[in-house]
């Protein structure tokens, strides 16, 4: 289960915000930049974000473990035992011996963080896996439906990507980690850019997200700050993601059965 726990995929302004805090990644660190030429860039929405608003080195690379759980913490209110595990999980992409650090460019490594079915990118079998695809992103934003996303469109997003995933892509492969990281992600966007709402019945309303944040982040590697979003007030432990990924999953089975 501790694999669930952090499938977050790092796993998600033209000026800086107030309501967010200074991790030590460049000094103007809260500005959005595009990335400069020669600047490295990964499969994760979430970690460019980061190095686009200098949460983390805007080059993408020399990016240690103690840098991103502060960034992480002091950004999204994340807890290190949501980060430090998968940062571990992801250090071996750098192909330096005894490397200490990581660099977004080389998670690009297949099926270890980046993996097929993303939600806004191709499969690597058909080319670049590291940047976002206008046609699989459209394909997840049909399953948004209104204004405000519920779990339900979520999770109906992230397995239908899957099947269309494995019905096209002749080397398809999908480990039982992947399966997990593949709700693990969905339930982290939903968990930074969301209203909380976990002790409601209804699985479908325990976070209501706002449309327009998610595009606006998926498709601009940028922090919605602009639209209103602000830093979660909750902090998002392990035991809270693991419980909501699994609920996640539940509710795919669920709508999976209802198809069958």
């Amino acid at each position: 289960m501790k694999f669930l726990a952090f499938s977050t995929s790092l796993a998600l302004t033209l000026s800086f915000s107030p309501s967010l805090a200074l991790p030590a990644g460049s000094s103007d660190a809260g500005e959005w930049k595009t990335p400069g030429e020669g600047d490295d860039r990964g499969p994760c929405p979430m970690l460019n974000t980061l190095a686009n608003h200098g949460y983390l080195p805007r080059n993408g690379r020399g990016i240690s473990k103690d840098m991103a759980i502060k960034a992480l913490d002091e950004v999204l209110n994340w807890d290190v035992t949501v980060v430090s595990d998968l940062y571990d999980f992801a250090q071996p992409t750098n192909p330096e011996p005894n490397a200490t650090t990581i660099n977004l460019k080389e998670l690009t490594t297949h099926n270890i963080l980046e993996h097929d079915a993303s939600l806004s990118r191709q499969d690597s079998q058909f080319g670049p896996a590291d940047v976002f695809n206008e046609k699989i992103w459209n394909e997840t934003v049909a399953h948004f439906t209104g204004d405000t996303i519920n779990v339900d469109m979520a999770t109906k997003a992230r397995t239908d990507r899957t099947v269309a995933a494995a019905a096209t892509n002749a080397l398809f492969t999908f480990p039982q980690l992947g399966m997990n990281f593949q709700y693990g992600e969905t339930a982290a966007y939903q968990f930074v850019f969301g209203e909380w709402n976990l002790d409601s019945e209804d699985v479908k309303s325990r976070i209501l997200t706002p449309k327009t944040y998610i595009e606006y982040f998926f498709k601009n590697e940028r922090l919605p700050i602009e639209l209103g979003w602000k830093k979660p007030v909750n902090r998002l432990v392990m035991d809270t993601l693991q419980a909501f990924t699994i609920s996640m999953m539940e509710l795919a089975q669920s709508q999976m059965e209802e198809k069958a």
